[in-house]
């Protein structure tokens, strides 16, 4: 081969790459256009006919000879299509199905004839919510789709489509959706199955764009007090304590000391919240602790009660809290990751920033000393395992464990105060549940289980929209709705 034959080659094929390459980058952009349009029909569509019911918007829109596949109610023509539409999706606005795309699900391939464009095929997975009037929409299903849009002149139909493998969701689905709409970065789930751990997880993220470890170390608020009530249960049950022994012996506030009622204070006054005292001395007119009311005669919710106790616990045993939380519950339950302050073992870089309702983060305070009642730092796995170790003892410590489940004090109807926990009456087959919650700025979490079917739900949040998640949440993990009801 001579050079004038290499070299025309070389150009001739080198001309043909560059038309290749120039044909392709046409193609590619027609289709990224043809993507963006219909990606803007398929929202406009969905959101006028099926989300808002303009009826006769969709009757324009889809075409004379549609043909619509379901997987469960079969195959459907234009005037039965929109009947069922009618009666189905826009009867009731009371309890009305909403659909939602996706988000990054939608594929378009485009439809040639002879090199014009006459339709296209779009793909993706939608969602399907029930919106009720006062009430945050309520993921129902999920399901896969493949529509075909043809051009009549200008304008795009819907000529074909095809709805399938309709399913439930999944509760991991749920969690990150309600996550996502309430602007909370970070859930911890901890679930127990008659009697059995089947599930500790951590759902989104610590920071944009950083997944939240399932060590991820949560505040939680008030459920620090059931840790504190079990291992004061703990020492009753090995004879190192009374329920009914006074505080005074150990400990008695500069505050109170003028005050008589102060001798009749005692651990059970505590552990039911009948102190006396409100939930925190600064919320008095001049700062200080002071009786409400006699020790024992009412129920008041009172964060003061248990650091009162606190520092009668460390006085008497010459300890400190943490000290008697190691021995008492800490080891024995395997939970290595639980630690009532800042100290060195609580790396920042996995604690879980708490959030307002607007998703921006609080600034971290940090806590160096105790306190009985708030700021327990844990893991939603540690704390899984003190929900687990604590049904383990109804045999080991059986009369101290039943008075923990004694109603001891009423609030209101079907709602009682037992020794550390709250007590809600009223479930199926008798059942009864023991709750406590917790709640700070940008933390809120809930502990909940049922002595009879042994079955235990914990979550940690580090946002302050907390209410339609832990609703969603508690929903599909088949508490029903009887919960809420009673909150």
């Amino acid at each position: 081969m001579n050079l004038s034959r290499m070299l025309f080659l070389a150009f001739l094929f080198g001309t043909s790459t560059i038309a290749n390459l120039s044909f392709a980058q046409s193609v590619n952009k027609e289709s990224e256009k043809l993507s963006e349009e219909l990606e803007r029909l398929d929202a406009e569509f969905f959101d006028k006919s099926f989300n808002q019911c303009e009826l006769d918007y969709l009757d324009q829109h889809i075409d004379e000879a549609l043909v619509f596949y379901h997987d469960q109610s079969g195959i459907q023509h234009k005037q039965d299509f929109l009947k069922a539409v009618r009666e189905n999706i826009c009867s009731n606005p009371e309890q009305k199905p909403i659909r939602h795309l996706t988000p990054g699900s939608l594929s378009v391939s485009p439809l040639y004839n002879q090199g014009k464009l006459y339709g296209a095929v779009q793909s993706g997975e939608h969602e399907f919510y029930i919106r009720a009037p006062g009430k945050a929409d309520r993921l129902t299903s999920v399901a896969r789709f493949t529509s075909v849009w043809t051009k009549k002149k200008d304008d795009w139909v819907l000529s074909n489509v095809l709805s399938y493998d309709h399913q439930s969701p999944s509760v991991d689905k749920l969690i990150v959706d309600a996550l996502k709409k309430a602007r909370v970065p970070a859930l911890g789930l901890g679930v127990i199955t008659q009697g059995k751990i089947s599930k500790t997880q951590v759902y989104g993220e610590l920071k944009n764009g950083v997944p939240a470890p399932d060590n991820t170390l949560f505040k939680v608020a008030s459920l620090t007090k059931p840790v504190v009530s079990f291992v004061v249960l703990r020492l009753i049950s090995e004879g190192k304590l009374r329920l009914d022994e006074p505080l005074f012996p150990y400990w008695v506030d500069p505050d109170v000391k003028d005050d008589p009622r102060h001798r009749r204070l005692t651990i059970n006054h505590v552990l039911t919240h009948q102190t006396g005292f409100k939930n925190w001395r600064w919320m008095n007119p001049d700062n200080k602790l002071a009786f409400h009311f006699e020790p024992g005669t009412q129920h008041q919710y009172s964060g003061e009660g248990f650091e009162y106790l606190r520092i009668a616990l460390e006085n008497k045993f010459n300890t400190s809290i943490e000290s008697l939380a190691e021995e008492y519950l800490f080891t024995p339950a395997g939970m290595k990751d639980t630690h009532f302050w800042w100290n060195d073992k609580v790396e920042q870089s996995r604690y879980a920033v708490n959030h307002n309702e607007n998703g921006e983060a609080y600034p971290v305070e940090k806590y160096y000393v105790a306190n009985a009642a708030a700021n327990l730092i844990t893991t939603v796995e540690d704390y899984t395992r003190f929900l687990h170790y604590l049904m383990q003892q109804s045999e080991s410590m059986r009369p101290v464990y039943e008075a923990m489940l004694t109603k001891h004090v009423k609030i209101e109807d079907n709602d009682y105060f037992g020794l550390g926990w709250e007590i809600l009456t009223d479930f199926p087959q008798e059942e009864f549940a023991l709750i406590h919650t917790g709640k700070d700025p940008g933390v809120n979490t809930l502990a909940i289980f049922f002595p009879k079917s042994k079955n235990a739900y914990l979550i940690f949040l580090n946002g302050d929209n907390a209410v339609p998640v832990f609703e969603s949440t508690l929903r599909h993990l088949y508490l029903g709705d009887a919960l809420w009801q009673k909150r």
